[in-house]
């Protein structure tokens, strides 16, 4: 079981966490926008804009998975089963926990 002090610090560090993630989401939303064919940059060039935004959305996806890990362990983080592995049921180490607050499994069963 967690300690009021340490429910705290990891309620921090989700806040921080998701905080940093939404900056980065909105910036890869910009480089995600599709590339209009009015502007011309020429058929190689627009190829390239073409992978590269394929590259930018899947970073986007992954980032915003991230986001809701971080909010499911917020609406956990009050529960008793919080810090336990949703696998085996044993104790996450508290270090794990902190720096993945996302956390569900233990190290044995990730």
């Amino acid at each position: 079981m967690l300690t009021q002090d340490e429910k705290r610090d990891i309620q921090d560090r989700i806040n921080k966490k998701m905080s940093d993630l939404m900056e980065r989401i909105e910036e890869y939303k910009e480089l995600t926008k599709p590339i209009p064919p009015s502007e011309a940059i020429g058929r190689v060039s627009r190829m390239d804009a073409i992978n590269n935004r394929s590259v930018n959305e899947a970073a986007l996806r992954q980032l915003e998975n991230q986001v809701k890990g971080l909010e499911n362990a917020m609406k956990r983080l009050g529960k008793d089963k919080f810090g336990r592995c949703v696998s085996c049921g044993e104790k996450i180490p508290v270090g794990r926990i902190i720096i993945m607050p996302g956390a569900i499994r233990c190290v044995r069963c990730s």
